[in-house]
């Protein structure tokens, strides 16, 4: 098989739903933090904070938890319906 169409391990093709499971299954959604609006379009999976700081994230059951000192880049793997604007520090917030 040519070079150009040798499948490697992270080809969704070659490893079925290897990739599928870490892409989200919904476009990515920009992330206002309030202490009362859930995120738009449902739950996220993950966080991705471009800018660094504390994330207080809060779960479907409505608990929140501190993520302190977030490095800008990180993405955080947990499931989160809201991100409260109180203590929230961290910038650039995406939810995938």
């Amino acid at each position: 098989m040519p070079s150009a169409q040798r499948r490697t391990q992270l080809d969704p093709q070659s490893t079925p739903g290897a990739l599928q499971e870490m892409v989200p299954n919904d476009s990515f959604r920009a992330v206002t933090p309030s202490d009362t609006l859930a995120i738009k379009g449902g739950p996220a999976r993950a966080l991705y904070v471009g800018g660094a700081g504390d994330v207080v994230a809060v779960n479907e059951n409505g608990v929140a938890v501190t993520f302190a000192a977030v490095p800008a880049g990180t993405v955080l793997p947990i499931a989160t319906a809201r991100v409260n604007d109180t203590g929230t520090t961290a910038t650039n917030i995406v939810a995938l």
